[in-house]
């Protein structure tokens, strides 16, 4: 499925079902990104991006400390963001 879905809202529940290795989406502050054409090329292995597939990626990812070019890539990958009221407090 083609993702042309600038701005579009997701569901927790919507956005938890792409969590494998065909379909590989992160939460990262509250914005949801489609790395499933990153996994390969991550400099961290594809293992990090798929153990945090169909979750709150954003304490991995600040964790880590990703350059500037790293956060730039994010923007290709944006696919909508998340429901908050749809989130488990």
């Amino acid at each position: 499925m083609k993702m042309g879905g600038e701005g579009k809202v997701y569901t927790l529940a919507e956005f938890s079902q792409h969590n494998n290795a065909k379909d590989c989406w992160l939460l990262i502050g509250g914005k949801v990104y489609n790395v499933t054409k990153f996994l390969e090329d991550h400099p961290g292995g594809d293992e990090v991006l798929l153990s945090a597939s169909g979750k709150d990626a954003t304490d991995d990812f600040e964790d880590v400390g990703h350059s500037s070019s790293a956060r730039a890539m994010l923007h290709e990958l944006y696919v909508g963001d998340i429901d908050a009221s749809t989130i488990p407090t």
